[in-house]
């Protein structure tokens, strides 16, 4: 599994990079822009982001604006929901109007920090089911 962690702070991609890496290959950036880049560089080289952790409030590009160019991205170059990104957002933003808009960019899960790593594990089982014989 590939995975991206996205997150202005240092300290919280190195916990969803650390957390992520019990499924494969982690990658990490930080900001919405350099996300949206190398999610399109993934699609375009035809090894997308099977996981996408992406934090809200972020310098040059919010968390919301690189989700829903990921998405057309996606979208433009044929990837049904089924086989997109699994998008978890992870934010300090815990208010009814941006989970609600989260969703509507369709992300597939929303978190409010701090991360607890057994939580994010337990959502990454739940949103890619592991199968026998899969590196965990």
């Amino acid at each position: 599994m590939k995975s991206l962690a996205v997150d202005d702070d240092l300290t919280t991609r190195l916990i969803m990079e650390q957390t992520l890496s019990h499924f494969g290959e982690v990658d990490q950036c930080a900001d919405g822009a350099a996300a949206v880049e190398m999610s399109t560089h993934a699609l375009e080289g035809g090894h997308p982001y099977d996981v996408i952790c992406l934090d809200i409030m972020m310098p040059n590009m919010s968390g919301l604006e690189a989700l829903n160019l990921i998405r057309h991205a996606e979208q433009s170059r044929g990837l049904v929901p089924a086989h997109a990104a699994k998008v978890i957002i992870m934010t300090g933003a815990d208010d009814s109007d941006t989970i609600r808009q989260a969703f509507k960019e369709l992300c597939d899960a929303y978190v409010v920090k701090p991360i607890d790593p057994a939580e994010l594990l337990n959502i990454v089982y739940c949103l890619c089911p592991v199968s026998a014989g899969d590196p965990v």
